[in-house]
């Protein structure tokens, strides 16, 4: 596989043929978390299972639009970690590779023909890089035992290369309908291919539009310099389920927005 946006993904690993990894970047507000969970819901709908979900985000609550309980983040380890570390109260039969692992496999919650991993709040400036290696080298195994994992990230691309190495088969870019938020996603892009991110394909998706796209739109996402995959319709559906308190994974074909995630999906995964 080249080392560029738009190259064939081509892979083997684990004890499945391919797994594939499947990333969601946007600046915020853009539904970056609504967008994974919908496509966890496809992939779980076409028997893409087990799938292996990493919420990427500090704030941690793709958990919420799942519908999964979330007990601890990979962050709280690292710290703990870290601080037993320093303090030299760290004491474990094991080494720390696998001590690492063991806690990991831990917090890993298991659902429906999906586990969800909580990344957490990120390294702080006094940041204990070694255990952020064996974290990134535990999740990039972790992820071989699934047939798909799905990467809801923060705003940006830089913390991908910190928390896995693995490659990117499929790359949505979400953005909202506003010049801002195409100037963003061009950002995006433009900083994936500094960051020698290995990537499969790359698409922009324009979320939370009203009637068509206008005109001088369409032409901002033609500068962005990956297709535009689609627009997802606004759907008060997602706020009333926010409201309610309900998983967002419970939308579906009466929804405005699910079906026609389903069909950019189909398109972009199949």
């Amino acid at each position: 596989r080249a080392d560029a946006v738009g190259a064939p993904p081509v892979a083997e690993r684990g004890r499945y043929i391919v797994t594939t990894t499947v990333a969601v970047v946007g600046k915020g507000g853009v539904g970056k978390t609504t967008f994974s969970a919908l496509t966890i819901k496809y992939l779980r709908h076409v028997g893409r299972t087990p799938i292996l979900a990493i919420d990427g985000d500090p704030s941690a609550n793709l958990n919420l639009a799942l519908g999964m309980e979330l007990h601890e983040t990979i962050g709280q380890i690292r710290e703990e970690t870290k601080q037993q570390i320093s303090n030299g109260t760290f004491q474990t039969g094991i080494s720390k590779p696998d001590w690492f692992e063991y806690r990991v496999n831990g917090c890993i919650v298991e659902g429906d023909g999906v586990d969800l991993l909580a990344m957490g709040r990120p390294e702080g400036p006094t940041c204990y890089c070694a255990a952020n290696n064996m974290l990134r080298t535990c999740i990039d195994r972790l992820g071989n035992d699934y047939a798909a994992v799905v990467i809801d990230n923060e705003a940006g691309m830089e913390h991908i290369s910190r928390q896995t190495t693995r490659d990117v088969d499929v790359l949505f870019v979400l953005t909202d309908p506003t010049q801002r938020g195409l100037a963003a996603a061009e950002h995006i892009v433009a900083l994936a291919r500094d960051l020698g991110t290995r990537i499969g394909r790359a698409y922009l998706v324009i979320n939370n539009v009203d009637g068509d796209l206008p005109a001088p739109l369409a032409a901002r996402a033609n500068a962005v310099g990956i297709p535009l995959l689609g627009v997802l319709p606004r759907d008060p559906m997602v706020s009333r389920l926010d409201v309610e308190g309900r998983p967002l994974v419970d939308l579906d074909d009466t929804s405005r927005v699910y079906p026609a995630v389903k069909a950019l999906l189909e398109r972009a995964l199949e």
